[in-house]
């Protein structure tokens, strides 16, 4: 991935990251145990997906191991090969001019108006099958908005006054922290990072090296995945700059590719069931 989708991706890039966190909040009771959600992958370096089928892998296409076969994926501690990356064709990669162009300008409008039409999905079929971890379902109704979420990562981490710590690394200690879905299209669903007192007691967005991380709901006790994080709009103040305060992460709505996502498990598989 270029550098220039890294600056303008901040739950999304390959930057190993956690949450980042509210201000006031101690760290600690962000922090969780891997069995909380052993469902997630951990792309190379930097980056995840989430387990939705024994041998199958859902993740942000620009976070996806592009060189396929020979990549490795950890599960729950374990590693497992990759057979293929399924990109859906309405992925675009990010042509770098923008990237230059945004750094040289101060302004990532145009960025933001090319991963907006950007189908950011991917599908992963790993060599071998999970046989320890229960795959995630997929949310398949229409009604995330206002709901709140649960988001899940390893990447950078910081707080919401002074954004992401500088030259951390991307991949650090699993959190966890909650956002409530404020919006949302036939591509993305999203949320803003709200500062206190305004925010929920335990408010937070992805981090760089977040790419593909889940966005899940809890269901009656069970895990439901709606969305997988992409992309920021930051404030202007930071335009370039993620974890301050106001910024809004856009999360891949799960729910619209779930055709897609059963007719390439079902090719890849050559059986046709539901993950």
């Amino acid at each position: 991935m270029n550098r220039w989708l890294f600056l303008t991706f901040t739950a999304l890039p390959f930057a190993v990251g956690a949450v980042v966190i509210r201000d006031d909040v101690d760290d600690a009771r962000y922090q969780i145990d891997a069995s909380v959600f052993p469902a997630l992958a951990d792309m190379p370096g930097e980056g995840h997906g989430v387990l939705i089928a024994p041998r199958w892998v859902v993740t942000a296409a620009h976070a996806a191991p592009m060189e396929g076969m020979g990549a490795v994926i950890a599960i729950n501690g374990k590693a497992y090969g990759v057979e293929r990356v399924f990109l859906h064709p309405g992925y675009r990669r990010m042509p770098e001019a923008l990237g230059k162009e945004a750094m040289a300008t101060g302004s990532a409008s145009k960025i933001h108006a090319f991963l907006a039409a950007s189908d950011d999905i991917a599908l992963i079929k790993l060599a071998t099958p999970v046989s320890d971890v229960s795959s995630v379902a997929l949310y398949r109704d229409a009604a995330e908005v206002t709901q709140v979420a649960v988001l899940i990562g390893k990447g950078a981490t910081g707080n919401g006054a002074v954004g992401l710590v500088p030259g951390g690394s991307h991949r650090t200690t699993l959190r966890r922290a909650y956002n409530a879905i404020t919006g949302g299209n036939e591509r993305y669903l999203w949320y803003r990072f709200d500062p206190p007192p305004q925010g929920l007691p335990l408010e937070g967005v992805l981090g760089n090296g977040d790419s593909g991380g889940p966005l899940v709901i809890d269901d009656r006790g069970t895990w439901q995945l709606v969305g997988l994080g992409s992309w920021i709009t930051a404030v202007p103040e930071h335009a370039l700059e993620a974890g301050f305060y106001g910024q809004m992460v856009y999360n891949v709505r799960v729910s619209r590719y779930i055709s897609w996502i059963e007719r390439v498990m079902c090719e890849g598989d050559g059986a046709c069931e539901r993950p």
